[in-house]
């Protein structure tokens, strides 16, 4: 489906400053305690109905792990009143996309559509939320597909430890339940009974643990009644959940630890680092932190460990701001004979550079540059401004941060920068793995 791009998000530059317009949303509550989010613009006969759910990986208990991810492919099973495995075609004939994702903190389901097509996605999602269909032969059908998922993406891909951080998150978290596999544990799935579904649908997909979004063009009027006659009603099987895990005592000493991988031939050096959760300052200070160091080729990391020492094959690093913690991982393959422990050097002298030296005005110019474009990218279809606001509100409490993101990356100091480095980035804080090939187990 052809994606159109919004004038409401083009760059208007001034001063060399790109400059985003505002994303207008309307905002209310309905009786049950859903969230709804909507924003409207005619420009392009496109819609897109969004609803993420306050569930993710860490809401998965000990013995039930995957129970999220896996109700991401449960809930397109079908419905009291769409056929089961015919989700798909429905969206697809009336011209339209969707898709789903878990993370450790959230579920979101969306619809893309022609804009004559709004009523179907809120029908649609109305569904999903007041009439899934949880019988024996969707739980075995989906076991297998998540089975097959995990054995594409972790089991036999290639450094798929690190990329899922099944390598990382053990040992940054020993009380949060961070440190569990968002996909689970093949074994407690097999084991959960019909029973364990359907009480966890009912603990979390529910109106009260949820946020609606409508993007695009519509009738404001219409698509409040259409929302009204198909989510007002649905009832909240439970309270809201509440929500009180384990606080970790800070990391005081260097975690080392060696992680082994059947897929790989060339090993890595790896550092990473519990940041802070997505909610404090500091946290949009790490954005920058991430992209000096490890944000692609023209990374200082980059610079001068691939292309001016030639000791690195490839750095490569994540910087995950999440609900109640974040994680900060940089990792580099060595070229040739060269040692891990000579990338750490490598990679622990720009750290300690960061921590004591500015940004020079130039680098930091364009970092904020580098922002603008990313924000106006995100929010440059009737999807990534949808799924901005949902958000937004859904962990910030405040739906209107879509209009204040870069303000917050423009009051970040040269010397914020300089300090967080000097706050976090400490060898004693830090995981320190090395992640070799299965064959160099002993």
């Amino acid at each position: 489906m052809k994606k159109y791009v919004l004038t409401l998000t083009t760059l208007a530059l001034s001063g060399g400053i790109a400059m985003a317009q505002k994303i207008s949303f309307e905002e209310y509550d309905l009786s049950n305690g859903l969230h709804v989010i909507l924003h409207q613009d005619n420009s392009a006969p496109v819609v897109t109905t969004g609803v993420m759910y306050h569930v993710g990986g860490k809401d998965d208990v000990v013995g039930k792990t995957g129970f999220a991810h896996f109700f991401e492919h449960l809930l397109f099973e079908g419905t009291k009143n769409i056929e089961r495995g015919k989700w798909f075609d429905i969206v697809s004939s009336h011209g339209g996309n969707n898709n789903a994702f878990t993370t450790a903190d959230k579920t979101y389901y969306y619809e893309v559509f022609p804009s004559n097509n709004l009523q179907l996605g809120l029908w649609m999602e109305a569904e999903r939320m007041l009439h899934p269909v949880i019988n024996q032969i969707g739980v075995d059908t989906q076991k297998e597909v998540v089975k097959e998922e995990k054995r594409q993406r972790i089991v036999n891909a290639p450094y798929a430890k690190l990329g899922y951080r099944t390598a990382i998150n053990p040992y940054l978290f020993k009380k949060h339940p961070y440190q569990q596999s968002i996909i689970g544990s093949m074994k407690d799935l097999d084991s959960a009974t019909l029973d364990d579904f359907t009480k966890y649908n009912q603990r979390y997909y529910n109106p009260n643990n949820a946020v609606l979004v409508v993007t695009g063009d519509f009738d404001k009027a219409q698509a409040k009644q259409w929302i009204n006659d198909y989510f007002a009603s649905i009832p909240n099987s439970v309270g809201k959940p509440v929500r009180n895990y384990p606080q970790e005592e800070p990391i005081a000493q260097v975690i080392k630890a060696v992680e082994y991988d059947k897929n790989i031939q060339i090993p890595a050096k790896v550092y990473a680092y519990r940041t802070p959760k997505m909610t404090d300052s500091d946290a949009v200070v790490f954005d920058f932190i991430s992209n000096i160091l490890t944000g692609g080729n023209s990374s200082r990391m980059y610079k001068k460990m691939v292309e001016d020492k030639k000791e690195a094959l490839q750095v490569f690093a994540f910087n995950d701001s999440q609900e109640d913690y974040g994680i900060y991982m940089m990792a580099a393959l060595p070229l040739g004979n060269v040692s891990l422990e000579q990338l750490g050097k490598d990679m622990d002298q720009e750290i300690t550079r960061l921590q004591n030296e500015l940004l020079s005005e130039r680098e930091y110019q364009k970092l904020l540059n580098q922002f603008e474009k990313r924000f106006v990218s995100s929010n440059s279809n009737m999807e990534g401004i949808a799924l901005s606001l949902a958000n937004a509100y859904m962990f910030h409490k405040n739906t209107n941060r879509v209009n204040e993101v870069l303000d917050l990356y423009r009051k970040v100091t040269r010397e914020d920068i300089r300090r967080v480095a000097q706050k976090y980035l400490n060898p004693n804080q830090r995981l320190d793995l090395d992640y070799l090939p299965q064959m160099n187990e002993k």
